[in-house]
């Protein structure tokens, strides 16, 4: 015979408001899977720590929308599988949606448009992109209860399919389509690099200077660390090596 849990299930409160789940109905959502991710962060600190490095240049007077409500909406939504800016012209209306920004739905304000998204992400210049990157690595830093003795850094890059006129695009023989060509670095399931590159060049491209930028925040940490590197046939390259 079947079990069916009928207790509510509690999350961290809205402000006064609690928070929680249960199965009796009323206004449903197909993205009760993002409270976990809500939950994730609060323990993590990764949004707060993004929001710290992102400079605001917005005047305080004239914010309708926190900074910080504007990141919880995208990276969130990424997360969910919501790729699109113009998805959140419909979920910027959802309950579920406002609460993960930290909004109370009782009040019925709305979450940010696309067009309000779309400047968040062009706002960012080079070095602000840089923080944000340092960010991934602080956040791997801080995870290890007790310095390690060896990391394995894995170099990978991978296609970015792109499907429109996109600047930047490349057609790229070995994917057969045009796309973009991200480097990434992981230390087991830990993602420490992300970076967005055209697809018309090598695929270890800007890797020796990641690496030796990675190597000296990893040091500074734990001095006594043995670090190795890890990557495919792409990766071997007389300077990177050297």
């Amino acid at each position: 015979m079947t079990e069916c849990s009928t207790a509510p299930l509690d999350f961290a409160s809205l402000g006064r408001r609690r928070l929680q789940a249960d199965f009796s109905g009323g206004e449903l959502t197909t993205d009760a899977g993002a409270l976990l991710l809500r939950e994730a962060d609060r323990r993590l600190g990764l949004l707060d720590a993004l929001n710290a490095v992102l400079p605001d240049p917005r005047h305080p007077a004239f914010i309708t929308h926190p900074q910080r409500a504007l990141l919880a909406q995208r990276i969130l939504g990424i997360a969910c599988g919501y790729e699109d800016l113009n998805d959140h012209d419909s979920l910027r209306h959802d309950p579920l949606w406002q609460a993960l920004a930290e909004y109370d739905p009782a009040a019925g304000q709305a979450l940010a448009s696309s067009p309000t998204l779309c400047r968040l992400e062009n706002r960012p210049r080079r070095a602000t992109l840089f923080r944000l990157a340092e960010v991934l690595v602080d956040q791997f830093i801080a995870s290890q209860p007790t310095a390690p003795e060896h990391l394995i850094l894995d170099f990978d890059a991978t296609d970015d399919p792109v499907h429109g006129q996109q600047e930047g695009r490349f057609f790229h023989g070995y994917y057969d389509g045009s796309c973009f060509l991200p480097l990434y670095v992981f230390c087991g399931d830990q993602l420490l690099v992300a970076y967005l590159r055209t697809a018309d060049g090598d695929a270890s491209r800007h890797t020796r200077a990641i690496l030796k930028l990675l190597v000296q925040r990893l040091r500074a940490a734990w001095p006594q660390v043995r670090l190795t590197l890890r990557g495919d046939s792409g990766f071997c390259r007389w300077r990177l090596m050297r």
